[in-house]
């Protein structure tokens, strides 16, 4: 007789515990839940806890933006700082001159509001005088006072009177306004230069020069 697995009148290994009624289990499962929530409470959601509590979200938003206010005056302070000589080379870099018929040249480096001078009026003007070698002969800024003289009535060089109060293809100055002139000798000093003294002239004959005008207005 072939052995079985399990010897006769013994039982066999199988779960003999009572199924359990569906109230039962229902009522286990809601203990359960009750038991999970008691031990893992649930964190609200940042949603949530700005809704709950608005200002502990605005000092916190507050903190961020002054922080953020810190960083970048700290990235401005770190970067490289203009030298003083900037504003000096701003004002004398070169411009693309426009040559009028009479051979005078101009650039207006700021185009003035005012109005603009009249024949044989007295006006103020502040200027900058320079060879082509770049050399300086006379500054009124120098001297800390503008020139005072009537215009076009030859009381200056034929360049200035042109080159300010306009013609024969140069535009009239207004007043506020900065203006490069390059004037041929004939507009100039022509052959005879000036400031010539012991055989040197601090404007040496047949000199083209440039002047850095500023028109101020009526004197």
């Amino acid at each position: 007789m072939r052995s079985l697995p399990f010897s006769v009148g013994s039982c066999s290994p199988v779960n003999l515990t009572t199924p359990k009624s569906k109230f039962l289990a229902k009522n286990e499962a809601k203990t359960a839940i009750k038991q999970s929530s008691n031990k893992q409470k649930i964190s609200p959601s940042p949603i949530e806890q700005l809704t709950k509590n608005p200002k502990v979200f605005l000092k916190r938003r507050e903190a961020v933006s002054f922080g953020l206010c810190l960083g970048l005056a700290d990235v401005l302070l770190q970067l490289p700082q203009p030298s003083p000589g900037a504003a000096v080379e701003a004002s004398t870099a070169p411009c693309e001159f426009t040559v009028s018929p009479s051979g005078l040249a101009f650039c207006d480096k700021v185009v003035g509001k005012g109005p603009e001078a009249v024949k044989g009026q007295l006006i103020k003007a502040h200027y900058v005088g320079r060879l082509e070698s770049g050399k300086v002969f006379d500054s009124s800024y120098n001297r800390g006072k503008p020139l005072t003289f009537r215009v076009g009535v030859g009381e200056v060089i034929k360049g200035w009177d042109q080159g300010i109060l306009g013609g024969d293809g140069v535009p009239p100055m207004l007043a506020g306004g900065k203006r490069t002139l390059r004037l041929p000798p004939e507009l100039g000093y022509g052959m005879r230069g000036a400031g010539c003294r012991g055989g040197s002239c601090i404007i040496p004959p047949d000199s083209v020069l440039l002047f850095d005008v500023e028109f101020i207005g009526k004197a």
